[in-house]
């Protein structure tokens, strides 16, 4: 009877260690993340129901503290993850990295929009002209057609 009792208790602990093991193990995998504009990919270990923004908030940490250049910035706000071999499509700040089984990532800054607000309306008056006589000067051939233009304009007159 001892003997029985001893299988049971043992049972029991091994089905509790089974239990709290799976509680505090979860599914990790190792990403490649690679950084657009930088030398080489980072490489870190993440869970599999890890947010997209967690992740890219992890990795601009891991960028900044190896001083990689050009500087990122710390707002994950301001970057989308790709997934570098299935579609086009950027990740959703709020999905889980393992939802779509991809382990390479692309990271890319979102382009800014450039707004009227921005910018002085007296720069925007200098940047136009002086745009406007570059694009002449630098084009030969639009520089040549408004050149003859005018002397046959002076010729047939």
């Amino acid at each position: 009877m001892s003997k029985w009792h001893v299988s049971e208790r043992i049972t029991s602990q091994k089905h509790k260690k089974k239990n709290s093991s799976d509680f505090a193990k979860k599914n990790r995998f190792l990403i490649t993340l690679n950084v657009l504009g930088s030398a080489g990919p980072i490489r870190f270990v993440v869970n599999e129901d890890d947010v997209v923004s967690g992740v890219i908030d992890t990795a601009l940490k891991l960028y900044d503290r190896e001083g990689r250049l050009p500087v990122l910035g710390s707002d994950a706000k301001d970057f989308l993850l790709y997934c570098a071999n299935a579609g086009s499509d950027a990740l959703s700040p709020w999905e889980q990295i393992g939802s779509r089984g991809v382990r390479n990532f692309l990271l890319c800054k979102k382009q800014k929009k450039l707004q009227i607000t921005d910018r002085k309306p007296s720069d925007l008056i200098a940047h136009k002209g002086s745009s406007c006589w570059n694009a002449w000067l630098s084009n030969p051939l639009l520089l040549s057609y408004y050149l003859t233009r005018d002397i046959f304009s002076i010729i047939y007159i």
